[in-house]
């Protein structure tokens, strides 16, 4: 009575398993095939689809960034400058030569005047060195003979430019007599690279915003770009800026990046590739646009990756941030799992026709 209560619960069950659902997640690509099913579309990761997709690029670095040149260094309020006459120690250094070179500089004060003796008050402000040099000379003639002038800027104190967003230090560096690069404020800065997203760095000059993908331009790119005085540096951060990888992989995880140039291959790697046991090469499935489903389409790129040399596809396949990479199980991992859940209940049904055998037993 027992054993054939068990078969027959067991038949029965192993019958229901080939209409059953399989326990996990799964994608079923006829239903993403027919629009009907909802606002999804399915496409095929193929080397056709690949070559279609791929342009040209527009040049990552606005034609003005690069041709700008500095102008020579414009004296400003806050600027110490240190002004040498020759043969007259004097002028030059009126608080003693043994006294530093601070203590000798002329301060430009807030109005932009500085004041200098013989020469009076001077208007220096948006002058360059060799413009105040010629004026301090000319002032001078009245009273030393043939006065021989020297200006230096001995300490900056206007002109800033200011750096926010992702740096280690985001103090602002001064323009200087020296042109400053892109390259030289980076350095200095110095990226915090846990953090940063090297794809949107906005350079803002003048109230218009200029970005700056770092991933995609030379070092002697970021060498030839002068900044100017008043610019403003943003580096952004890569918070927000994931993609999940889920399904049947080593390391389930959501992975974010700092540029634009993730591969799908590269995506998988971070994960530590395919389950080797449990997942199913052809299902592969990178899940785009769900989070605006109302206004278009969400889409699904599908890779079959049973060969190895599907992955040259997935490596000129570049993944977006709110993407979500999916890896779909075997089917043998499917049965797997559907076993897993019948055993327990073979042995409830097992238990349940025991105990009613043993109540039919008792007098």
């Amino acid at each position: 009575m027992k054993v054939s209560f068990v078969l027959a619960a067991l038949l029965a069950t192993s019958v229901l398993a080939g209409c059953a659902v399989v326990p996990g997640q799964h994608m079923s690509e006829s239903a993403l095939s027919n629009p009907d099913k909802g606002r999804v579309q399915l496409v095929q990761i193929t080397p056709e689809w690949i070559q279609s997709q791929q342009e040209v690029r527009p040049s990552p670095i606005a034609p003005e960034l690069l041709s700008y040149r500095p102008e020579s260094y414009r004296i400003g309020p806050g600027d110490m400058l240190y002004i040498t006459v020759w043969d007259h120690p004097e002028l030059t250094a009126p608080a003693g030569s043994q006294q530093q070179t601070s203590a000798n500089s002329r301060l430009v004060r807030s109005d932009g005047t500085l004041f200098y003796p013989y020469a009076g008050i001077i208007h220096a402000q948006g002058m360059t060195v060799d413009e105040l040099r010629d004026a301090i000379t000319s002032k001078l003639t009245k009273f030393v003979p043939n006065p021989q002038v020297d200006v230096a800027v001995t300490s900056y104190g206007s002109q800033l430019i200011t750096l926010q967003g992702a740096f280690n230090r985001t103090d602002p560096q001064q323009a200087t007599t020296v042109p400053l690069t892109l390259a030289q404020a980076i350095g200095t800065a110095s990226i915090d690279l846990g953090h940063a997203d090297l794809s949107n760095l906005v350079l803002t000059r003048d109230g218009q915003d200029y970005h700056i993908d770092l991933n995609t331009i030379s070092k002697a790119t970021e060498q030839s770009i002068f900044l100017k005085p008043g610019d403003r540096l943003f580096l952004g951060y890569n918070d927000d800026k994931e993609i999940y990888v889920m399904g049947e992989v080593m390391r389930p995880q959501a992975i974010p990046f700092r540029t634009d140039d993730l591969t799908l291959t590269q995506a998988l790697g971070r994960a530590g590739g395919l389950d080797p046991v449990t997942s199913s090469g052809k299902s592969v499935y990178v899940i785009r646009g769900v989070k605006n489903l109302a206004a278009e389409p969400a889409t699904v790129f599908h890779l079959n990756a049973r060969s190895p040399a599907a992955f040259a596809l997935a490596d000129d396949f570049r993944v977006r941030a709110g993407d979500v990479v999916w890896v779909g199980a075997a089917a043998i991992t499917q049965w797997g799992r559907f076993l897993s859940q019948l055993v327990p209940l073979s042995s409830l049904v097992g238990n349940a026709a025991f105990a009613k055998e043993q109540i039919n037993a008792t007098p």
